[in-house]
């Protein structure tokens, strides 16, 4: 396939409102791919270069791509970044230089589909000192042969933001419908193999395989995720349920075979070298080769200790040794996925809960089965005065799946509004914060993954705070406007809040009233934010509560 086909699509795609119309497009287009574009499409209409399941990342931030584009379009790099400026579409600004660009061509051939992938793979797979130099020679020879409406799809991969509103969803309608096989098992298949680009090749290669895909070791799946509820609303559903401690640490997935091992976080990156001491634990505490999910908490004096101490570990590139043993950490395991080869997700979660206790020596977070209001909410006291966030409630016939954020896994904390929003722009502060970010502006997303401005917060960050997410989103800069700049959306955010008001200051028709920085969730991906219709719920939550 062209690349110039690729972007036409997407181009139709962008002018189409409506998800059951692109999906309907998307499933015309799955079956004539070959077998070798067909994965490759998938994920670039997603705006993802590599499976989600992988940790490679293209390395191409908005300073490399505006120096790219202003070698091949022949002006200066201020010319690229003040247009950018003034629009804060990079795609589009891209597609509008391209089309005035004034430098002879030496060259001058039609990409491929192929062509590009292999490009962005060797991109983020160069390393050492001149890696910043191929990665820019790569990306001179796209937009150099690029036409203006290839340059805009090519700008907005390298920034892995297509701006196409297709997500999971829309493609896992497309593949049903292109291939004739059920939504229900493309979405069992997504599950387990965390790549919607190979849940398509194997719809077109041996549908039949989709109901038989098996998790694989060392390439981590989506974390099954909770929602906040009540404890009497859980009772009350299901009767019997199952209360554990809601860690605040970080949570991981831990895979072994044989010797091998390795530690993954929330957002499926490998950590396994920042925490050998945890991993050394986890392996002699099972002879079984398994994939388990848990927490891993910081622990000093017997009391945990906050979030961001974990998280300060978890970032640590050197010294490890020697950090290792000043604060202890500690594993929680409190399900398995897979043991000895064989997946375990549809099994109840009373069921995996057995074959984990038999298969782990040590390091089971403790558990209550209980239909008792009365008994959990004791649990509960007894969790918070241990240090813990609160309690999870969970469904004992649940199964495990995936990414899935429902009602059969409920987080009970204190009553304090918190909300994971990604961050999205800032503006600069002034006085003595004039040269960092004084304020932040947050978003949610809707059913396609697409943000939507929310609120923005200024209160709750301190000036050491404050320096280090300077740090963070200084390389991560997009686009200026005055003293407002918007960001790669690359960053997530807790932030408290008194109350959800509607509002139409912004694009998600809500507001937060007196917003308050909580902590910087770097453990957490953008695509784990709120979502419109979770923003419902709680408004719906809050109004019932108040009445």
């Amino acid at each position: 396939m062209l690349f110039r086909e690729f972007a036409e699509l997407c181009d139709t795609i962008e002018k189409t409102s409506s998800r059951l119309a692109m999906a309907d497009l998307l499933a015309e287009v799955f079956p004539t791919l070959s077998a070798d574009d067909l994965p490759i499409f998938v994920r670039f209409s997603r705006g993802k270069i590599f499976p989600d399941w992988s940790a490679e990342k293209l390395g191409f931030g908005p300073g490399l791509l505006y120096e790219a584009l202003a070698y091949v379009i022949g002006k200066k790099r201020e010319t690229v970044i003040s247009a950018i400026n003034s629009s804060g579409d990079t795609g589009r600004v891209v597609e509008g230089l391209l089309e005035k660009r004034e430098q002879t061509m030496f060259f001058s051939e039609e990409l491929e589909l192929l062509d590009v992938h292999s490009r962005f793979v060797q991109m983020a797979k160069t390393s050492g000192r001149k890696s910043q130099q191929e990665r820019m020679r790569s990306a001179q020879y796209l937009f150099s042969n690029a036409s203006p409406l290839e340059g805009r799809y090519l700008a907005r991969l390298m920034l892995e933001e297509m701006r196409i509103g297709v997500g999971e969803g829309v493609v896992r309608e497309a593949v049903a419908k292109g291939f004739a096989v059920s939504e229900e098992i493309v979405e069992h298949a997504h599950q387990a193999l965390n790549d919607l680009g190979e849940v398509a090749l194997l719809a077109k290669t041996n549908s039949a395989a989709l109901a038989e895909v098996r998790i694989t070791p060392f390439r981590p799946v989506k974390m099954m995720l909770a929602q906040a509820g009540s404890i009497t609303g859980m009772v009350e559903t299901h009767g019997s349920v199952v209360a554990e401690n809601k860690y605040d640490g970080s949570r991981f997935q831990f895979h072994k075979v044989g010797s091998k091992t390795a530690i993954y976080s929330r957002r499926l990156e490998e950590m396994t070298k920042s925490l050998p001491d945890v991993v050394a634990l986890l392996t002699a505490a099972t002879d079984h080769d398994v994939i388990i999910d848990g927490e891993v908490i910081a622990m000093q004096d017997g009391k945990p200790m906050p979030f961001q101490t974990v998280l300060r570990r978890i970032r640590r590139k050197h010294d490890v040794a020697e950090v290792a043993g000043a604060i202890s950490m500690q594993p929680r395991v409190f399900d398995i996925l897979v043991c000895d080869g064989e997946t375990l997700i549809d099994k109840p979660l009373s069921e995996r809960r057995s074959i984990l206790e038999s298969v782990m020596k040590e390091f089971v977070a403790p558990q209550m089965v209980s239909d008792s209001s009365e008994d959990i909410e004791r649990y509960y006291h007894a969790a918070l005065d241990s240090g813990n966030e609160g309690i999870m409630l969970k469904v004992p016939d649940s199964p495990y799946l995936p990414g899935n954020r429902g009602k059969l896994w409920i987080k009970i904390k204190p009553e304090v509004d918190t909300i994971d929003l990604t961050v999205i722009g800032a503006e600069w502060g002034e006085g003595k914060r004039a040269k960092m970010f004084g304020s932040f502006l947050l978003a949610c997303q809707d059913e396609n993954g697409d943000l939507l401005e929310l609120s923005r917060v200024a209160t709750g960050i301190d000036d050491a705070m404050l320096a280090e997410l300077y740090e963070l989103f200084k390389e991560k800069i997009v686009a200026e406007h005055g003293k407002t700049v918007v960001f790669e959306p690359d960053v997530v955010f807790e932030v408290g809040y008194a109350e959800l008001q509607r509002s139409t200051n912004y694009a998600a028709g809500y507001a937060l009233r007196f917003p308050r920085f909580v902590r910087l969730r770097d453990d957490k991906d953008p695509s784990e934010i709120e979502t419109i219709e979770s923003l419902a719920r709680r408004y719906s939550m809050q109004n019932k509560a108040g009445q």
